[in-house]
């Protein structure tokens, strides 16, 4: 029981040392994730698309 006691006190003073970021920061973030995963299903689905249509003309 006291490992774990010490467990979490070491782990509360560690979080107060982290560097949250701001507001606006995990908003751009949030934004360049949406906008790159946006992207990257597009061209997955195209290329996805190219495949299946070459695979058809093959066979």
């Amino acid at each position: 029981m006291q490992k774990i006691i010490k467990f979490l006190k070491e782990t509360k003073t560690e979080l107060f040392k982290v560097t949250w970021p701001a507001k606006h920061e995990i908003i751009g973030s949030t934004i360049v994730t949406v906008v790159v995963a946006i992207i990257v299903s597009v061209f997955i689905g195209i290329v996805d698309f190219a495949l299946d249509k070459g695979v058809r003309a093959i066979f």
